[in-house]
């Protein structure tokens, strides 16, 4: 993507127009919230100004509604290749989708004390605290693959973790520390063939790449919609039909039954037997609005930016003396964000320094993975994250501002 296309994009973007101190503001933290486009804004606005509850109503704007909720749901399908919109469960976020297979797949009988649920330990805490509620509560085993000194996954570790009492390999499809993407097909592999089930969190993954679950193999996929220029409070967890066909339900109220009589309930099919209650349907419309933007420009296209940045990020921040950059140095094998230290300097004064002075937005802390941060032996890191919206020189700024703040800090 040249710079006159992303000057194009960036002008559908209300943040680029904010200036802080004098300067103009460089938004560098999309991993943990992206930036949203007027179209979905504009897209939810008229939902909000017409809205009427869904799968319920039979007047005009109630089946306006259902229609465009469900639209919303073949376009998530569609973003990941799922066989069917049955497939695509509607939730809050990432960390719900998580926690809907934790206890509708775990609690339910499916799992006895002894068994195993492999995970990693760049995992971010949603993909780690559900399964340990299992471990408390069941007497389940979690057990933890380790990375190699380039901040990819060690799969001969993993390979020996796998075994007959594996019962779910849990795993990020790209890190949000690291950057690392995992080999996903490999590891659904290793879990199939030992009767497991492979679970991936998407969250760093789906707005920046294209995503086929069928070729991944992977049987469930969860995604955040404020994390691809969606709302907050909005995301999807995709399971392979005859998995959740076997799953009870999570939650249970208005929408998900088909009957509720006083002898007891018949629940609805798929996937509405995990969508207890209204659903957030502006959310839905808002997350539909936004993979209409996404794949207009094409996730391909948006894969290629991010990788051409972080490849220009490493190059220029390799240059600051006592800044360390940790995951993979090859761009290919990582996503859209680096994390750093900057010898003596907290990451926490990085942060507040980059946003005092050069108006320039990065994360500070343990990123919610707090187990990589002791492998590392860090107790937090700085993280720059890109998206469709990045410029180079605000590349440029960051890696101006570090230098200013390793003499204010490193001073020999």
């Amino acid at each position: 993507m040249n710079e006159a296309g992303i000057q194009r994009i960036r002008g559908d973007f209300a943040f680029t127009r904010i200036d802080q101190a004098g300067k103009r503001l460089a938004y560098l933290d999309s991993a943990a919230t992206s930036q949203k486009p007027r179209q979905v804004i504009e897209r939810m606005e008229r939902y909000l100004e017409r809205a009427a509850n869904v799968h319920r109503g039979v007047y005009r704007l109630a089946e306006e509604a259902t229609q465009e909720l469900e639209e919303a749901r073949g376009k998530v399908r569609r973003l990941l290749n799922a066989a069917s919109d049955q497939e695509i469960v509607f939730t809050s976020g990432t960390t719900a989708a998580v926690n809907l297979v934790a206890y509708a797949w775990g609690f339910k009988g499916t799992l006895a004390a002894g068994d195993e649920i492999v995970v990693t330990v760049m995992e971010h805490h949603s993909n780690l605290v559900p399964w340990f509620f299992l471990r408390d509560k069941l007497g389940v085993a979690i057990r933890f693959a380790s990375i190699r000194a380039d901040g990819t996954l060690d799969l001969e570790e993993l390979d020996r973790l796998i075994g007959p009492r594996t019962r779910l390999v849990a795993v990020a499809h790209c890190s949000n520390v690291l950057g690392t993407i995992n080999p996903i097909q490999d590891i659904a592999r290793r879990a199939h063939a030992v009767g497991a089930l492979c679970l991936v969190d998407g969250a760093q993954a789906a707005p920046h790449m294209p995503v086929d679950v069928q070729d991944l193999g992977c049987d469930f996929y969860a995604l955040s919609g404020h994390k691809m220029l969606g709302p907050t409070g909005i995301g999807a967890l995709y399971g392979r039909r005859d998995v959740l066909e076997a799953m009870e339900p999570f939650l249970g109220g208005g929408e998900m039954i088909r009957e509720v009589h006083q002898s007891g309930a018949r629940w609805k099919e798929l996937p509405w037997k995990f969508e207890a209650g209204t659903p957030n349907v502006a959310g839905a419309i808002g997350l539909g609005a936004a993979i209409d933007y996404l794949q207009a420009i094409g996730l391909d296209t948006v894969r290629a930016h991010d990788t051409a940045l972080i490849t220009y990020t490493v190059e220029q921040l390799s240059s600051i003396p006592n800044l360390h950059i940790y995951g993979p140095r090859d761009p290919a094998a990582r996503g859209s964000v680096i994390s750093f230290t900057l010898g003596r300097a907290h990451p926490h004064d990085i942060a507040s320094i980059l946003d005092a002075e050069d108006a320039i937005c990065v994360r500070a802390g343990h990123h919610c993975c707090q187990p990589l941060m002791d492998h590392l032996q860090v107790a937090a890191t700085a993280r720059a994250s890109v998206y469709i919206y990045t410029l180079r020189e605000e590349i440029d700024r960051l890696a101006a501002g570090l230098d200013t703040a390793n003499r204010m800090f490193n001073r020999s």
